[in-house]
């Protein structure tokens, strides 16, 4: 009979903390901050304090920008927090604006609260068919790196640009009821449109602008504290400026299928060879239409006469 071996502690048995679980609320904490962002710019806006309004705003917008992807990182993504992110949106970019928008520069009046009314619902309906698309699973990987319309942040932004422009400037043209109701409805009817505009998911920056980046961000940052209004402005003028662009875009990758399931850096390397392939075809181009033009006006006879 072997005699007993010496005796085997049991491994210490570490008590699991709820961190995890407290951390996986992190994206709804974030959500709410957006939605209550939201609101206190309505309650800013009827106490006069427009800047502190459209503050908060830029805020909800920053945060709505934040909550998706830190729940993709924490992998905490649930259906409970989608919808608690699309009911948010809906007040902190469709209602607030709305009202923001109703009790300054749209005057209170009946037809400014159809204005205001048109917006919020164009924010609803576009939330509600952001939802539907995320379900499609027929969607092309590429479609991914648009968003279809405005997006409602973006929206939000775009439509308070005369307020912003009213604070910093005070009474002009930007600020006259027809003008703002006139901004408003195209916002509305932009952020509802099938307009593809690029996500932020699929910007890269070469390394060669890596350092003009960098100073723009400064620039930026030093105007967000001298003149933010002023930097709002510039920044949607630039966003409606991409539009074409981010049309074109698609529009070229819709046309090749072959470039569909490829990183967007790579895609554009890929277009960018494709133009500098064709340099002499352009040059040809135009020194024949310009020859044809001069042969026309009788500037010069054309050869072989």
């Amino acid at each position: 009979m072997n005699p007993p071996g010496p005796a085997v502690r049991p491994a210490p048995v570490r008590k699991t903390r709820n961190r995890p679980q407290v951390v996986r609320l992190l994206p709804s904490v974030i959500t709410i901050l957006a939605l209550s962002a939201g609101l206190s710019a309505v309650k800013f806006a009827l106490d006069g304090q427009l800047g502190t309004a459209i503050g908060l705003v830029g805020a909800a917008a920053v945060l709505d920008s934040l909550d998706g992807r830190i729940a993709r990182m924490l992998d905490a993504t649930s259906k409970i927090g989608a919808e608690l992110d699309s009911l948010s949106d809906a007040i902190a970019f469709g209602v607030a604006p709305a009202l923001v928008l109703y009790v300054t520069l749209l005057d209170g009046s009946a037809f400014g609260w159809i204005v205001a009314l048109l917006y919020a619902v164009s924010i609803v309906l576009r939330l509600a068919r952001f939802n539907t698309l995320l379900e499609d699973d027929s969607v092309p990987a590429y479609a991914r790196e648009y968003f279809v319309g405005v997006p409602s942040p973006a929206g939000a932004l775009v439509a308070l640009a005369p307020v912003a422009a009213y604070i910093q400037w005070g009474d002009g043209w930007w600020s006259s009821m027809p003008l703002v109701a006139v901004w408003t409805l195209i916002s509305a009817a932009l952020i509802v449109s099938r307009v593809p505009t690029l996500a932020m998911k699929s910007a890269s920056v070469p390394a060669r602008l890596a350092v003009l980046l960098l100073a723009l961000v400064a620039v930026a940052a030093a105007a967000l504290v001298t003149y933010p209004f002023v930097l709002m402005i510039v920044l949607v003028g630039v966003y409606l400026l991409h539009i074409p662009f981010a049309i074109r875009s698609k529009r070229w990758v819709a046309a090749r299928p072959e470039t569909w399931d490829i990183k967007p850096a790579e895609r554009r390397a890929i277009r960018a060879r494709t133009r500098a392939a064709r340099p002499h075809r352009a040059g040809a181009r135009r020194v024949t239409t310009t020859a044809r033009s001069a042969t026309r006006l009788g500037l010069r006879r054309p050869r072989g006469e």
